[in-house]
């Protein structure tokens, strides 16, 4: 059986995109941009429905980060960064 990753990627962004869904589990997240100050932050909806909560410490510099998460709707929130080129995906592995 195999299992089929998850990739939301995001090419030369300098606002929040629209938000995502995740089936959740394992994900990575790489992040490539011109900083000036600024940051991008994963975020999680909260159970109100309303409210988006930090699931990651923000990028404000290029790099990469790892977290379990659960499923559910999720955002990039990008703070005056511009030039994003910013990818998450599932980590999968065969059974």
């Amino acid at each position: 059986m195999y299992n089929k990753a998850e990739i939301f990627s995001f090419s030369n962004i300098s606002a929040t995109p629209t938000s995502f869904i995740l089936r959740g589990g394992n994900y990575g997240v790489t992040a490539k941009a011109t900083w000036g100050g600024g940051s991008l932050t994963l975020q999680r909806l909260a159970p109100d429905g309303t409210t988006y909560v930090t699931v990651m410490t923000a990028f404000t510099a290029d790099g990469y980060q790892s977290a379990n998460l659960p499923g559910g709707t999720y955002r990039l929130l990008v703070a005056t960064a511009t030039a994003i080129y910013v990818d998450v995906v599932s980590t999968v592995t065969t059974q």
